[in-house]
Parts: C-alpha cells; structure tokens; sequence
C-alpha cells in the first residue's frame, strides 16, 4: 500500500506533463526551427518567408483549432478557450498581415505535394478541434499555444526584416495553460484525452517543419 502511494506521488500532475511534451516534442526541438531563429543567420530569407506562409496556410484559416474547440468542451473550461480564440484572433491577424509583407510563396519543386500535405493537417487539426473525446480538443489548443512561444520569435524576426510592426503578444501564459489543464483533468479518461490531442498537435507542428527543411533543400540550386 505505502509504495502505492508513492508510486502515485511520483506521478507527474497534467500540467508538468505538458510543459515535458512541450520540451521533448515541441517546435524549439526541431533542428530547422533552430536553423531559422540562429545568430547570425544560416537560413536564408527565402527560407523564412517560406515558413511564414506555410505556417499562414495552417493556422490563418478562421475559424482555427482553439475556435473550433470551445464549442467541443465542456463548461468549465469554455471560458478559457473563448478568451484564448480572442487571443489567437489577433495573432491571426499578425500572421496574414505578415504573410503578405513578406512577399509571394518561394518558388520551390513539388508544390503539388505540399499543397496535399498542408491540406491533410489542416484537416488532421480540424478533427482533432471537433473530437468528441472528452479533453482531446483542449490538449490541442493547450499544445498550440504552447508551442507558439517557440514560433513567435520566427514571426517577429520575420516582421523586423520586412519593415512591419510586431505587436505584443496576448496569448495564454503558461501559468493559465496549467491551471485550465488541472481543472480539466479530473478523470483518467480526460487526462489521456489531453495528452492524445497535445501529442497529435505536436505531431503536426513537427511535420511541418520537416517540410519547410525539405522544401528548403529542393530549392537549393533551383
């Protein structure tokens, strides 16, 4: 019984366990996140316009994920997520007024391709904001707006180097995220639920960036 207890003391809370899949899993992890925020530059501008605009073709879409999640969650945590798609409102904007600054999509091989795969994740985003799994659309928007402070500074570089305005941010802080995913949690069901949706978010995230870095290699030459 005692090391039942202990066991159970040493199981990490909702919110330690997301901020450890945000530092194991999350964009800042990814060599090509690290490559376009580096000082002095490796990637080149092009590079970087390009993620401007893939990252537009994901997450400037209205309704987005956090929208479509607050009519899939229960009460309690309704609130938060109204407040949070106001939030993502504004950083909608930022991002299509940057998009355009930054000029026309790079002209890069298999564009084709990746107008599939942006089409499939924005579709894998879209049901994972509709899921009927209890938690599952909140550990999405909890794992995006996460996962924004490391794509942020990309933006702003981006907004610097064009002449345009970064305005604050006005996005959920962690401290927020945490307290919402404890309210949340208050069954095993739930807590996998969460941890299901912020995991697939991450995922999608991960494999944008691979393709942003394979995009950056077919232009090479080109």
């Amino acid at each position: 019984m005692a090391a039942n207890i202990l066991a159970e003391r040493a199981l990490p809370s909702v919110a330690d366990a997301h901020l450890a899949r945000l530092a194991a899993a999350g964009s800042a992890c990814h060599p090509w996140v690290e490559d376009l925020g580096a000082v002095p530059a490796v990637a080149e501008p092009r590079d970087l316009a390009d993620a401007v605009h893939l990252l537009c073709g994901l997450h400037g879409r209205h309704p987005g994920l956090v929208d479509l999640a607050v009519a899939r969650s229960p009460l309690p945590v309704r609130g938060w997520l109204a407040a949070a798609a106001d939030a993502w409102e504004r950083e909608r904007l930022y991002l299509l007024r940057l998009t355009a600054a930054v000029g026309p999509l790079p002209s890069t091989p298999g564009n084709a391709q990746t107008e599939a795969a942006m089409l499939a994740q924005r579709h894998a985003l879209e049901t994972l904001a509709r899921s009927e799994r209890s938690g599952c659309a909140l550990g999405a928007a909890t794992a995006l707006t996460g996962d924004w402070c490391s794509i942020r500074p990309l933006l702003d570089r981006a907004a610097v180097r064009v002449g345009i305005d970064v305005p604050p941010g006005a996005l959920p802080d962690q401290a927020s995220i945490a307290a919402v995913l404890e309210t949340a949690a208050n069954t095993p069901g739930t807590e996998r639920a969460i941890r299901f949706g912020a995991e697939q978010l991450l995922l999608q995230h991960r494999a944008l960036w691979d393709l942003l870095e394979t995009r950056s290699e077919a232009r090479q030459g080109f």
